[in-house]
């Protein structure tokens, strides 16, 4: 008999708070309604404030526009402040039918139950798990009172009656609703054994209890047994129980030991560790609002973009295939797997429950991989340094959100001049970059439209010929912009119109409107084999590109000495 102990994955939430007390009775109480002007909210929302009107004798429902409306504005702290101070007894919010708009009105509930105001959410019933999600986020148990309808109940023209005939529950929700979850915390990371006739149906039971828990992927895990987690723990200095942040939604805390864990788990090694921890960094930044990202419909995927010398050194693939899969430089695959099991085990992004991508995130392994550095033409800056303003050779990662790739051939095929195959194949990407991408305007002041990936032969043609990525940049941003007529003919102009950013709001009076505030915003990047017929575009869904410094322990030389040993030559000249 063979026994198996390895780290159970999920981490820990730090249940720090309480649910409101609820009511007594409604009778004579003050009621705010919080809006995200969305998914029929301004039929719902008016409905219920009349109902609880005929209802409750003395009963004071305040208008529907009283407090900030918009997904991102019902849980800013200004906004629950202005709540708190108009002294209301307890507040009705609505309407959570997405992913990305369940996570905001969940944490606006639990921020006012944390302030003692008890709420009712008008949800959609597969939608609670981002709701309890949010809620466990924000330090309390991972519950929330809400009264959940089906899809059809948010489409327009949809029927309301429900709504009505159920009033009693959203009544329940504000007066007798009670919290029964009951959480103990530890510092400690649990220790789970399984056992086997011998050492493969230890290996396969681990396997199968780790998809029962929903920790795993649908692929073969690694379980993270202390010995192989402390082996990974050698790529690092810093304390395993270091404390990076909350992993949000769900926010499982997440230290550079869960780091680890995930990135034993995915099949990594040590000298990877050190590109994992920046990304998590990164990841966790306020400015990646990864927890909407991850929550949302729009199938978001971290890209991790790797500058400096550690792509090199740890086998970080660059060039043909470089978004994987590649046994040669298999780095990539086992990082980005690693993140993804934690967005899952520690965020919550779980599909169908956390993680609402209609259909999924396309990539078991995210997408991490390094800028060609050694193939940029001369004058052109890495990513790392344009962007983030790195020195160059600093070793940094980049994250970007970006929801789909698309390939764009580029090279012409008869007897063009270089001059007429560069300006050919420029068209050819604008009008890509034209395609009209709604999920840019998350990103049109401070982020980016998307990621256009050159291969370093059309790099090189395109310097040769003068071109350097500011003018590629700016002629990409020009031709691509989309006139407004096209907007009014699509309906974009509703989107632009409605946004909470006065910038974006501010560009619909523009005769052609295009992709980001600025030419600078596009992530211009020099990867990928050297062939002239394509391009690639990673289409963007990212508020910010948030960048990273990369930090080695004392004895990386070691650990990559040790990987030749045991991987074999890592060189060009060694590879097939």
């Amino acid at each position: 008999m063979v026994e198996l102990e390895f780290f159970d994955p999920s981490g820990r939430l730090e249940i720090t708070g309480k649910h409101a007390q609820r009511l007594p009775t409604l009778n004579g109480k003050r009621i705010g309604i919080l809006s995200n002007e969305q998914w029929q909210a301004n039929r719902t929302l008016p409905m219920l404030k009349a109902v609880m009107e005929a209802d409750f004798p003395g009963i004071e429902v305040l208008p529907v526009d009283r407090f900030p409306q918009g997904e991102h504005a019902v849980g800013a702290d200004s906004t629950i402040l202005q709540v708190k101070e108009s002294g209301v007894d307890g507040v009705i919010i609505g309407n959570a039918a997405c992913g990305s708009c369940s996570t905001a009105l969940g944490r606006a509930a639990a921020k006012l139950e944390s302030v003692d105001i008890p709420t009712v959410l008008l949800g959609r019933t597969d939608f609670l798990g981002v709701v309890k999600n949010a809620a466990s986020g924000l330090g309390l148990p991972p519950e929330m009172p809400v009264v959940a309808f089906p899809v059809d109940t948010f489409l327009p023209g949809s029927d309301l009656s429900a709504i009505a005939a159920r009033k009693q529950e959203f009544y329940d929700g504000l007066t007798v609703w009670r919290s029964t979850a009951n959480f103990l915390a530890s510092d400690a990371t649990p220790l789970i054994k399984v056992t086997g006739a011998d050492h493969h149906a230890a290996l396969m039971n681990a396997n199968n209890l780790l998809l029962t828990n929903l920790w795993g992927d649908g692929l073969p895990l690694w379980p993270a047994t202390k010995q192989r987690v402390d082996w990974i723990l050698q790529g690092t200095q810093r304390p395993r129980d270091l404390l990076l942040g909350k992993f949000l939604p769900r926010g499982a805390i997440a230290t550079i030991e869960s780091c680890a864990i995930a990135l034993a788990m995915a099949g990594g090694r040590p000298e990877y560790l050190p590109v994992l921890i920046a990304a998590v960094e990164a990841f966790l930044d306020p400015l990646s609002d990864s927890e909407h990202m991850q929550a949302d419909s729009a199938g978001a995927f971290p890209v991790i973009i790797v500058n400096g010398p550690i792509a090199r050194q740890i086998r970080l693939n660059t060039t043909f295939g470089c978004l994987g899969p590649d046994p040669q430089r298999p780095a990539g695959g086992s990082i980005g797997r690693a993140l993804r099991l934690m967005q899952q085990n520690l965020g919550g992004a779980l599909p169908g429950v956390g993680a609402m991508a209609m259909w999924g995130a396309m990539r078991y392994t995210n997408a991490v991989f390094g800028e060609d550095e050694e193939s940029l033409p001369q004058g052109w800056l890495p990513h790392g340094t344009e962007r983030h303003g790195f020195e160059p050779g600093c070793s940094s990662v980049s994250l970007v959100w970006a929801t789909g790739v698309t390939n764009i051939r580029r090279r012409g095929v008869k007897n063009e001049t270089p001059e007429q195959d560069a300006l050919h194949g420029m068209h050819r990407m604008a009008e890509y970059l034209r395609s009209p991408n709604l999920g840019c305007l998350i990103g049109y002041d401070q982020g980016t439209p998307g990621i256009l990936m050159l291969s370093p032969v059309v790099a090189k043609a395109m310097a040769a010929l003068g071109w350097t990525k500011q003018s590629i940049r700016e002629f990409l941003w020009e031709n691509a912009k989309i006139p407004a007529e096209q907007l009014r003919r699509d309906g974009i102009d509703a989107w632009i119109e409605a946004d909470r950013d006065p910038v974006v709001r501010e560009s619909l009076k523009l005769p052609r409107w295009p992709h980001a505030v600025r030419p600078e915003n596009l992530v211009l990047l020099v990867a990928g084999g050297g062939h002239p017929t394509n391009s690639y575009w990673m289409e963007g869904y990212s508020p910010h590109v948030v960048g990273q410094k990369v930090s080695l322990p004392n004895d990386f030389d070691r650990l990559l000495k040790k990987a030749e040993q045991e991987l074999g030559c890592g060189t060009e000249a060694c590879r097939i």
